[in-house]
């Protein structure tokens, strides 16, 4: 019997903020506060739930990115003043009843205008440092906690107090030993080179997922689209790879939108 194979899912997004994709046989995906990711997450999920009877293993990893380069640590701007001043108060509602319609069919609470828009840097930090400790067993459910926190809940994850309690939460370090990893510089220059590469090979929008090294997947897709391009793997010969599947334009969060 084959051993199932394995198919890498690199995911860049961010943990704050709003348009069209593109396949490119490029690599990588991150994380700050973009509601397209969290939505990009829950599809993600719903697909890889749906393949369980195929013979295939799933290994996740979630990378950095910046999308408010400009905002300076630790200032904070109430997400509906942002929005107002970004998009105009009119375009804001229609942005935000979008996001907000998209999660709702899928299960998701999103409140657009709840909390603040904060650097996420020091969040980018702790999800590494999870990864470097567990992998995706401690790295995915902290980042589960701080979409749902920050988009339900209107939490501040550039809050080193709200850090701490959620990595000694979800048993990454004791309350104590984060706090202090916080105040740190420790993986700080690991996330800002990670920040960099990814921007040199032309990323410039999330959620972005580099499938195995060969595909590159843009923006918050449906599940049904991840089932199709999991199942081509699934069904490939050893010798043969799987060509590349046809992906649909879908929205994602840039600097520009």
């Amino acid at each position: 019997m084959q051993p199932p194979r394995v198919i890498k899912l690199l995911v860049f997004s961010d943990i704050v903020r709003t348009l069209p994709a593109v396949l490119a046989p490029l690599l990588t995906a991150r994380l700050q506060i973009c509601p397209w990711c969290y939505i990009g997450q829950r599809e993600m999920d719903t697909a890889i739930d749906r393949c369980r009877d195929k013979p295939v293993q799933f290994e996740i990893e979630y990378r950095p990115y910046k999308l408010q380069p400009s905002l300076l640590e630790g200032q904070v701007i109430p997400k509906k003043e942002y929005y107002d001043s970004r998009f105009g108060p009119a375009k804001a509602e229609s942005i935000a009843f979008a996001v907000e319609k998209r999660a709702e069919e899928i299960g998701l609470d999103i409140k657009m205008f709840s909390g603040d828009i904060a650097q996420t840097t020091i969040a980018h930090r702790l999800l590494l440092k999870a990864w470097q400790l567990g992998g995706q067993r401690l790295q995915l459910p902290l980042l589960n906690y701080m979409f749902k926190a920050y988009f339900a809940d209107g939490v501040n994850m550039a809050d080193e107090e709200v850090l701490a309690k959620a990595a000694a939460e979800h048993t990454i370090m004791s309350e104590e030993e984060a706090l202090a990893f916080l105040r740190s510089d420790e993986c700080q220059a690991e996330v800002e080179q990670m920040m960099i590469d990814v921007r040199k090979k032309g990323v410039t929008g999330v959620p972005f997922v580099v499938i195995d090294s060969k595909w590159a997947v843009s923006g918050g897709q449906s599940a049904d689209t991840y089932v199709q391009i999991f199942n081509k793997i699934a069904n490939a010969q050893v010798d043969k790879p799987a060509s590349p599947p046809h992906v649909p334009p879908a929205p994602t969060c840039d600097e520009d939108s």
